[in-house]
């Protein structure tokens, strides 16, 4: 396994430097790092309905979409990710507990309470300090999380929007209760680089720690030009005439769709649901489909839309869209 630690702050950089990493490399990886102040949004979401365009702006936060499914998240120094890539087994669906396992088990012996819950978090003390996502291009998979270990909860619940279907009451108040700081729930005081080191020597064992090499370095910055750009991060939100969002086992549904004549003309499936296949795919076989929760129903149960949506049933689906 190769063990890197990364000490570049760019998100978007960072962003390129996993996928660089997926795509052209074939060892097993291990990838610490950090993000300057940012809002990092999830693959298939509408990237202008999760964050507070105007909190965002006014304080100059980027706001960058990543490789993976899931949900918005909030950056910034006090938050450490880390990266997993590895094989994919193949068939086996989105597996975030065998990724999380080791991080948990490297937690508990700093003295953190914590255990795996839901879809994809880690829980201590009856509050989130981890989320997960995954994205498999061919034969690898790359699962990657974050660490709230000393974060500014305060510009979290304000740079972004929590979505109405997840949370009830005040949304910035749902935000903050839901979360918490590792460094508040550790037995002995530790700056985040202490806590960085120990977490890299519990995951990494005898493995050696290094860095990026210029050369990749060098493809990263090329690749990274591609999540600097507006069409990555906020194009995929088109004009629609329908709007429903729903929460379903398998995450927020948010359907926009355009119909003509009966028939789905424009359909955009936003969400933080997680899928090992584009969603895309799945929206071109909806176009043309007869706007009616049965006809739906009949076309979705004819495609692996787990595959798509993980959680998710043709029946459920069809529901969300009418």
């Amino acid at each position: 396994m190769r063990v890197i630690y990364n000490p570049e702050m760019d998100p978007t950089w960072n962003l390129a430097a996993e996928e660089w990493l997926l795509m052209h490399t074939h060892e097993d990886i291990f990838m610490l790092w950090r993000n300057a102040r940012s809002v990092i949004v999830g693959r298939n979401q509408n990237t202008l309905a999760e964050i507070n365009l105007n909190y965002v702006r006014q304080h100059n936060i980027p706001v960058v979409r990543r490789l993976t499914g899931g949900g918005a998240v909030f950056h910034d120094p006090g938050n450490l990710n880390f990266t997993c890539i590895s094989r994919y087994a193949g068939s086996c669906g989105l597996d975030f507990q065998r990724f999380a396992s080791p991080i948990i088990t490297a937690l508990q012996a700093m003295g953190v309470p914590c255990s795996f819950n839901g879809r994809n978090d880690i829980i201590a003390e009856g509050k989130k300090i981890s989320g997960n996502a995954q994205y498999i291009s061919g034969n690898r998979v790359l699962h990657h999380g974050t660490l709230l270990f000393s974060s500014q909860l305060e510009d979290m619940a304000n740079a972004l929007r929590p979505n109405t279907a997840k949370f009830s009451g005040k949304a910035v108040k749902s935000v903050r209760t839901r979360v918490g700081n590792i460094i508040d729930m550790l037995p002995h005081p530790m700056h985040i680089e202490e806590f960085s080191t120990t977490l890299l020597q519990q995951i990494a064992k005898d493995q050696p720690t290094e860095e990026l090499g210029s050369e990749e370095k060098g493809k990263i910055e090329k690749l990274a030009t591609k999540y600097r750009s507006w069409e990555w991060n906020y194009g995929r939100s088109p004009r629609y005439d329908i709007r429903r969002i729903s929460r379903t086992a398998g995450g927020t549904i948010d359907v926009h769709i355009t119909v003509r004549h009966g028939l789905i003309a424009g359909i955009r499936l936003y969400g933080d649901y997680f899928g090992i296949r584009d969603v895309a795919e799945l929206e071109s076989a909806l176009l043309g489909c007869h706007y009616d929760v049965r006809a739906l129903a009949d076309l979705l149960a004819d495609l692996p839309l787990s595959e798509y949506m993980q959680g998710v049933d043709a029946i459920t689906l069809a529901g969300c869209m009418i």
